[in-house]
């Protein structure tokens, strides 16, 4: 479905367009404990989503490009949305003690990957 992919890529360019706008709200969530700094992981993540949101585009644009999007672009987002889940258990985590609003989005994330992995996961289809 057309919409899916549009929905996609717009998710994915927002998203990595925040990345390199306000990385600093991306650094806090980056897990402690994993190779290289936040910042870095910040950037990389953006990069991934802009190169995603790019990917479902084209691939959604040119025709004979559409096979790629259930074969390799669908299994790349859905894989990406579930490398960052940790940085959504994070957030959920270190904003436990925030007020009611923060507290409910945060941990609204976490259980809401699963849909949106699954969404990701029948682009092209």
């Amino acid at each position: 479905m057309v919409w899916r992919s549009v929905l996609w890529a717009g998710v994915f360019g927002a998203a990595g367009t925040l990345h390199f706008v306000h990385p600093k709200n991306f650094d806090q969530i980056v897990p402690e404990g994993i190779p290289g700094t936040a910042r870095q992981w910040t950037y990389a993540s953006g990069v991934v989503e802009l190169g995603l949101a790019a990917s479902i585009g084209v691939a959604t644009a040119v025709p004979t490009l559409r096979p790629y999007l259930s074969s390799a672009v669908a299994p790349a987002a859905a894989g990406f949305l579930a490398s960052v889940w940790p940085a959504n258990m994070k957030m959920a985590w270190d904003w436990r003690d925030k007020d009611a609003a923060k507290k409910a989005i945060a941990f609204a994330r976490v259980p809401l990957q699963i849909p949106m992995i699954a969404s990701a996961r029948k682009l092209g289809s």
